[in-house]
Formats: C-alpha cells, structure tokens, sequence
C-alpha cells in the first residue's frame, strides 16, 4: 500500500492511483460547458488533481490552469502545451483578476472552504464568466458483484467517510451555491471495468485512504476475495456507470 496522507489530505498518497483508476469524464460536459462561455479564452480547473478534467478542458479552450493544493497530484499531471499547472489551494489561487471565462470544479467543491472560494471565483471570473462544479457519487454495478460492491461502500466504509461525503450523497443539492443558476443536463460516467481495474478505483476512495492510515491495512483485499468466486475471470469486465451532478452558475462582478 501507499505511505498514509497526511491529515485532511485524501489523495497525494495515491495520486499515481488517482490518475490511472478515476473514471473520464463524458466529452459531451465539456462540450456544453465550452458552449455557455462568452469566449474561450482561459479556463481554470481548480482542483484539477492529476488532470481528468483539465486536458479535456484544452481541447475547448486556448489556454487552461489547472492547479491542485497536492504536490503529489500535480507531479502526475499529463503535460499539454495549452495548460499551465501550479499547486495552489483553491481559495487562493494567485491569477489575476477578472481572466477567467470557465471555473471548473471537478468532484472537489465539497471540500472547498466556500466562502473564501466563491470570492476567490467571483475576483478571477471575467463578469458573466461560467462556474461549474460536478460530482459523481456511487457507481451502479449489476448483479451479486453489485451487491457486494454497494454494502462494502456504504456498510463497511461507512465509518471512514469523510463528513464532506454528505454533499456528494446529496448530489449537491444541500451545498450553498450563490450564483445565477443555469439548467444542465443530467449525464452518466460510464466504464466496462475489469476487476483488478475495480479494486484499484475502491483504492483511491477517500474512505479507504482514511482506513489505510488509521488500521496500516487494506480493506480492499477483503472485498476482493469476497468477490473472486462472483468474478473468478481477472479478463472478463463489467459495466459500471456513475451518475453525474452538475450546477453551473453565471458570475456577475456588478
């Protein structure tokens, strides 16, 4: 297993992990997000860990930032001569002021600071610029292995949650959002996994980093020997689809 994280941070231990095993983001959110913008010129992804979202966010847009408070995360970024990265909290991020077209903030608003973000968003947002936060939350897996997936993520795990988890259950509904709010379509992360491909997913859990440094033990193994008579094939792979939550907000200076 990976060293433990550091207090209050669940992902630099595993940012290799994160950056092979996190599911893509569907092409059509980008898509749709570039389409709201009045122009394309600079996108900020604020919490862009190893990049999932920020190298799709330079196929729209000239240039793209994409910073993260984890070292760990960004020294595994994919590199593209449109994107400039830096490790930066998101409530402080050093750009300058009233740059920005697009505020993407994938799967990480509910760890935010709020406050100090939404007016760190509003001093770098160009007026009228697009904020937009999107979250996934549990995935839905067919069958016996489903069911085993379900009662180890929210029955075994449950303990460990963080309790910014809440938000993400919630699919954002309950997280203070104050900005002129636009209608977004519904849409799905969709993957045909492996088994091994699974597991290493279930690794990069915040749960499962936060059981790691309180036991110095992986709950993940106990899950997959549950499952290797459900799933004895290490080839055969499965659909898994994750709902996706997205609420865009336009940003007015005035």
């Amino acid at each position: 297993m990976s060293k433990r994280a550091a207090p209050g941070d669940h992902f630099s231990s595993i940012a290799a992990s994160y950056a092979t095993f996190r599911p893509k983001y569907p092409p059509s959110l980008f898509e749709r997000l570039s389409a709201l913008v009045q122009r394309r010129g600079l996108a900020w992804d604020c919490a862009a860990g190893t990049g999932q979202a920020t190298l799709d966010l330079a196929g729209w847009f000239d240039r793209v930032i994409g910073s993260d408070v984890s070292s760990a995360q960004i020294a595994q970024a994919f590199l593209n001569p449109k994107i400039t990265w830096q490790v930066a909290p998101a409530e402080s991020s050093g750009i300058a002021g009233g740059t920005v077209d697009l505020i993407a903030v994938p799967q990480a608003l509910h760890w935010f600071d709020l406050e100090r973000f939404y007016r760190e968003a509003k001093r770098v947002a160009v007026d009228g610029g697009i904020l937009a936060a999107w979250s996934y939350g549990s995935a839905e897996l067919a069958g016996e292995v489903g069911d085993a997936y379900r009662h180890f993520e929210h029955e075994t795990m449950r303990p460990y949650w963080p309790a910014e988890r809440r938000y993400v259950t919630d699919v954002y509904k309950t997280i203070d959002f104050p900005f002129e709010e636009l209608d977004f379509p519904a849409m799905t992360l969709d993957a045909i996994w492996t088994r091994d491909q699974l597991l290493g997913y279930m690794r990069t859990w915040s749960a499962t980093t936060r059981y790691v440094a309180r036991h110095d033990a992986d709950p993940v193994l106990g899950f997959a020997k549950e499952i290797q008579l459900l799933w004895p094939d290490p080839e055969q792979r499965r659909a898994l689809t994750w709902p996706l939550t997205t609420r865009v907000g336009r940003i007015s200076k005035h």
